[in-house]
């Protein structure tokens, strides 16, 4: 089974990344890391659809059997990082794959406006995004060690294996939709 993860977060050394790098540690989930800033800023143009970086984005989403979306909210939205990169990207990659989000926040009730935004996204690609959702909170990470918490871990643990229950049900329903 493969799952990709995209960390939305344009910072190198943020929460957004250190969730990725625990999934990518604990699950062996492939990482996206968009504050390397290799994906352009979309505009429409046709010759983007040629560049290495955004065929290599279109083929990582396209071949995964689910993508964990990852993002930090600005200003009750998703970071502009994750959504420039979902404008390279449509149904042709998206079309019934599940799709889970994970918003990680300042605090409060931070998150759930990013969470929604991806969700809306989501649907416009014609993903299959999950209803399990995660907002993580700064006391949510073990800074020091660069991770999550244990009770953290257990709620993403949570998320990874619903996700990985979607995989399952949809690879169920295209054995048995050929038959």
């Amino acid at each position: 089974m493969k799952i990709l993860a995209i960390s939305g977060s344009p910072r190198k050394s943020g929460r957004t990344g250190i969730a990725a790098r625990f999934l990518n540690e604990k699950y062996g989930v492939e990482v996206i890391d968009l504050s390397e800033g290799e994906i352009p800023l979309y505009n429409g143009e046709s010759y983007q659809t040629e560049l290495e970086n955004v065929k290599s984005l279109r083929e990582k989403v396209k071949n995964a059997d689910a993508v964990l979306l990852l993002s930090p909210e600005y200003h009750s939205g998703m970071s502009g990082a994750l959504k420039n990169a979902l404008d390279f990207l449509g149904s042709e990659q998206f079309h019934s794959k599940p799709v889970a989000l994970l918003a990680v926040a300042g605090g409060g009730k931070g998150g759930i406006n990013a969470l929604n935004n991806m969700r809306v996204v989501g649907r416009g690609v014609y993903a299959n995004v999950i209803p399990k959702q995660l907002v993580l909170d700064p006391h949510c990470f073990e800074y020091e060690n660069d991770t999550l918490n244990a009770e953290s871990a257990d709620l993403v643990d949570a998320l990874y294996k619903e996700l990985v229950m979607y995989v399952k049900m949809r690879e169920y329903f295209l054995q048995n939709e050929e038959a």
